[in-house]
């Protein structure tokens, strides 16, 4: 839970790296919410209203920690717009994020790997 808290922390940071891991914890923190919120939302009769809600309050972090994974990678946060490319630019998007980051410092910062110690 705490890489899912740091990456609230960091609400709307744009800078620096993230590291894999930090991202995909998030990720998956975010996607077991937003199923138990959809799932909460239409048994009280809500649909779509609780995890519309969580979405949109989640965006901005959501976008700041993938930019942050891209710089670890050595590409620009605007790599996230290849998304929009029909059937192939979201897989494309989904190996930038899971691939290894740079392994020294980069344009972007030190190599979050070293510079962070988790439990």
């Amino acid at each position: 839970m705490n890489w899912y808290v740091d990456v609230l922390k960091n609400y709307a940071v744009f800078s620096g790296r993230a590291r894999r891991k930090e991202y995909w914890m998030f990720f998956l923190a975010n996607f077991v919410i937003s199923i138990a919120l959809s799932v909460i939302g239409n048994v009280i009769g809500a649909e779509n209203l609780i995890s519309g809600i969580y979405a949109l309050a989640l965006l901005i972090p959501s976008l700041a920690v993938a930019v942050r994974r891209l710089h670890d990678t050595g590409r620009s946060g605007w790599w996230l717009l290849i998304a929009l490319v029909p059937l192939v630019g979201f897989i494309v998007l989904i190996v930038f994020l899971a691939i290894e980051g740079e392994q020294g410092p980069n344009a972007h910062g030190p190599n979050p790997k070293h510079a962070q110690t988790y439990p």
